[in-house]
């Protein structure tokens, strides 16, 4: 059921479902059941994927499973597992323009910055509109403390990962446990994190306390569903 639906998707829209979808279609609550499945099927030679990327899933061209009837080719005669696979083949062409990003719910100290329970979405997105190519991630904003840059609440912001940032860059930064989204202004005796809303106080860090790998990444680009 879950491969049906991965090829369907592709056939129906021209990439794969998110983990999210996949679980609402098959009652699946969690992420991780979700990832279950899919290494099942990776492991059975089914399905190849690049990382945890929900969007670069890909149907093989293996024999049907047991107990599926084979699905109709382009010509409408009955076919193997990898017809899907074999239209896919098209589709690297024609992503070429795009980059794939990962989107993230939040960041926590301690983790990897793509712990597998943070990854809510991957989205494709033109590569001419961002830069800094792969090495970028998606972040999903909570609070208000950027609005007067135009960052609202539950906007995806598009991060550079970067270990630098240049004086007034609008990073995201590792501060105490969890990642914020702040003017960067780096002072003689301190670091000050200045938030775009003029009821917050900035967050200062002392020079002597700050670590480059407090940095995460400059923001490079904002995304908001009507």
């Amino acid at each position: 059921m879950v491969l049906d639906f991965i090829r369907q998707s592709i056939a129906d829209r021209g990439y794969p479902p998110t983990l999210r979808e996949i679980g609402a279609r098959m009652g699946i609550r969690s992420t991780n059941g979700v990832n279950d499945h899919l290494r099942a099927l990776e492991r059975k030679g089914y399905l190849t994927r690049e990382d945890m990327k929900s969007r670069a899933l890909r149907p093989t061209a293996q024999p049907t499973l047991p107990g599926q009837v084979g699905h109709a080719g382009p010509s409408g005669h009955g076919g193997h597992a990898g017809g899907v696979a074999q239209n896919d083949s098209r589709l690297p062409s024609e992503e070429d323009d795009t980059v794939e990003v990962q989107v993230l719910g939040r960041v926590a100290a301690g983790l990897p910055l793509f712990a597998e329970e943070h990854v809510i979405d991957t989205v494709r997105v033109d590569r001419g509109l961002l830069k800094g190519g792969r090495e970028v991630f998606g972040l999903r904003v909570h609070g208000d403390s950027m609005i007067d840059a135009g960052i609202l609440n539950g906007d995806y912001i598009f991060v550079r990962k970067q270990l630098t940032a240049s004086r007034g860059d609008i990073v995201v930064a590792l501060i105490g446990d969890e990642a914020t989204v702040k003017y960067y202004f780096p002072e003689k005796d301190y670091v000050r994190f200045q938030p775009a809303n003029k009821a917050m106080a900035p967050i200062l860090v002392r020079a002597m306390d700050f670590k480059p790998t407090m940095l995460l990444g400059v923001v490079v680009g904002v995304f908001r569903r009507l």
